[in-house]
């Protein structure tokens, strides 16, 4: 009995699935009729002429400018700009992306500059190589524009601060910023790694990272670091650089939110508030079949690990599905776990390769994903 009841749910299971299946190729072609039908809208909007602007090109009297104008020309204060290129990581969706590129340090991605900014885009690189890490400007293309005065950051457990002292991608203006170690320079494109954009993100800008005016809490360099003698003149003074290692220590969080200052700024603070220096990180375990995956397909374990361990869950998720069954991809693999938000554990059910998922990640597009 028990064994034909089993039959009947695994066919059931079976069934579903592929009723799944089919609506996810329902949505895409819906999908893909929907942008047709904008882009004819679009046209027609742009080519559409009164009758009296038809009265008058016909005399041969200039027509009136065309409904779609220069944005510039409707907004003085528009500013607009261009991508020099795109960002390349194993997030295809926002779901589970990192909060910080520290989150998961070692997480490769990669840049690649568009060829049509520079006739020799490579050219625009030579010596970046001299620098360990690398700011990254770029554009959250993926966020509504829905940007709010206050937003819930998930330390805070549902609390509302200033949009401004966050760093929630909803944004009023969609622009996002990321510390990366630069790992190797091929060509045009630039492999980091440290990694919390999504797949295809467009790029602003890019600048190396000197410890000297960007880390408050510098240090300078010892007398036994060395710096060979060709570069010695042009390393930026490398004798007199911090060493941009710079550590915050157990006690110092734990007794307060000041940070001592080397000496070399004993005129400044760096203070951050008690819930940013919290410790909430999670412990996350395997079952046994998702340990067989892990082998079978090749995965590096300590990257879901690090993606999990600092909850990747929004405070919306997190309210509304309490402990529920949490599905992200990575690269070429669809992680499955479940929280125990009561213990602090998250664990790991299963581990296969991704299929589409843009029915499985639908309920994440409007979530505050806060940084």
């Amino acid at each position: 009995m028990t064994a034909n009841l089993a039959i009947e749910l695994q066919n059931q299971l079976s069934v579903a699935r592929n009723e799944i299946k089919n609506l996810r190729k329902q949505i895409h072609s819906l999908s893909y009729i929907h942008q047709t039908d904008l882009k004819i809208i679009k046209n027609l909007l742009t080519d559409f002429k009164c009758n009296g602007c038809k009265e008058q090109q016909k005399n041969g009297q200039p027509a009136a400018r065309s409904i779609e104008s220069d944005p510039s020309e409707k907004d003085p204060n528009l500013v607009t700009f261009k991508p020099i290129g795109l960002i390349h990581t194993h997030f295809p969706e926002k779901r589970a992306v990192p909060r910080q590129p520290s989150v998961c340090s070692k997480l490769a991605g990669y840049i690649e500059l568009n060829k049509d900014i520079f006739n020799n885009p490579e050219h625009s690189l030579e010596r970046l190589g001299d620098f360990s890490h690398l700011w990254i400007i770029y554009h959250f293309h993926k966020n509504e524009s829905h940007a709010k005065a206050k937003v819930a950051p998930p330390r805070l457990g549902g609390e509302r601060v200033g949009i401004f002292s966050t760093r929630s991608p909803h944004r009023p203006c969609a622009i996002g910023l990321s510390l990366v170690e630069i790992d190797r320079i091929d060509g045009c494109r630039i492999y980091f790694n440290g990694t919390d954009m999504i797949d295809g993100t467009p790029i602003l800008d890019i600048k190396p990272y000197i410890p000297r005016y960007d880390s408050p809490t510098r240090n300078r360099l010892t007398e036994t670091q060395s710096v060979s003698t060709e570069d010695e003149s042009q390393a930026f003074d490398a004798r007199e650089e911090p060493d941009g290692e710079e550590t915050i220590s157990r006690n110092a969080q734990a007794q307060g939110q000041v940070l001592s200052p080397s000496p070399a700024v004993s005129s400044q603070t760096v203070k951050v508030p008690n819930w940013i220096l919290a410790d909430t990180t999670l412990e996350v375990v395997f079952n046994e079949r998702a340990t067989q995956q892990i082998v079978e397909f090749r995965i590096n374990r300590s990257n879901i690990v690090d993606v999990l361990k600092n909850d990747p869950r929004s405070v919306y998720l997190k309210t509304r599905y309490g402990s529920q069954i949490f599905t992200f991809q990575l690269g070429e693999v669809t992680v499955t776990c479940k929280f125990n938000d009561a213990n602090g554990i998250v664990t790991v059910v299963q581990i296969r390769k991704s299929e589409n998922l843009s029915s499985e990640t639908s309920s994440s597009q409007n979530e505050t994903h806060v940084k």
